[in-house]
């Protein structure tokens, strides 16, 4: 990888409490609409996360998280499963030093126990290289299945009579290797047309907003990210209560304003997000 600055970290007020998922769907549909190989596709998709990266941090995302592999998709060849998996071997190794430089702290979440070896060593290597990162949180869904995660919480937790909701999300946490409480999902991206959740986040997303786009994955950027979370920032979310019950909540009350206030200082310091 060449030495040119992917992730810009700057002096700005994060949205610490932000959260946002994606669902990076395109990559093969993408490549066949040029001609090329699906490897292409996905080659080409992991530059588009590079730049949703860039992107994420620029805008104060307290946490990114990222679909690039799931349980289901050891159904797929054999020669695509290991390029998926290689691909995502390859960019932690090369990311991990500009990540630790420009405060970006990787999680890879999902079973370890079935990836190569030396896919594990690359995703324990970055987790530890990067465990004091504080600008984004970038976690990387990898041989991940949400049923699969639930189910195995909850036989876990078999034995407890009664279980909060807080308690089993963070047991979800620990089977899912988030290392802490699984956080709730805010925003919700599937790029490729299709509006689907496809067993990731099930129980993180309960109540994110959700935002399908009909670009393809290689070709998402930080402008689409951005349009992503002013429309999420122009939402109402009501979580079950009365609209007229929810400016009591100061944190909720403020926290569009918060988004556009951060989103609007980015833009002026960088005249624009990068392309």
């Amino acid at each position: 990888m060449n030495q040119r600055t992917l992730y810009t970290s700057k002096q700005r007020d994060p949205i610490t409490s932000l959260h946002i998922a994606i669902l990076m769907d395109g990559n093969g549909r993408w490549a066949a609409a040029r001609g090329l190989p699906r490897a292409e596709g996905h080659r080409a998709g992991v530059e588009a996360v590079r730049r949703v990266v860039e992107a994420a941090v620029n805008l104060g995302v307290g946490t990114l998280t990222l679909f690039a592999f799931s349980g289901d998709n050891w159904q797929r060849p054999v020669t695509e499963v290991a390029a998926l998996l290689d691909m995502v071997e390859s960019f932690l190794l090369s990311e991990a030093d500009l990540c630790v430089a420009t405060g970006v702290r990787i999680r890879v979440i999902g079973r370890r126990d079935r990836i190569p070896l030396s896919l594990k060593a690359a995703v324990e290597a970055a987790e530890v290289a990067t465990a004091h990162a504080s600008a984004l949180e970038l976690r990387i869904a990898v041989d991940y299945s949400s049923r699969d995660a639930i189910l195995r919480a909850a036989c876990w937790l078999l034995s407890s009579l009664e279980v909060s909701q807080a308690e089993f999300a963070r047991k979800l946490g620990e089977v899912t290797h988030a290392g802490h409480s699984s956080r709730d999902v805010d925003l919700l991206i599937r790029t490729g047309g299709e509006r689907r959740l496809s067993d990731f986040l099930l129980w993180e997303s309960a109540y994110a907003e959700l935002v399908f786009t009909p670009k393809m994955w290689p070709e998402f950027d930080g402008h689409d990210l951005k349009a992503a979370i002013e429309d999420y920032a122009s939402r109402e979310r009501r979580f079950g209560r009365l609209p007229d019950t929810i400016a009591a909540d100061s944190l909720r009350a403020g926290e569009h304003e918060e988004i556009e206030a951060v989103i609007l200082k980015a833009v002026e310091k960088e005249g624009g997000l990068p392309s």
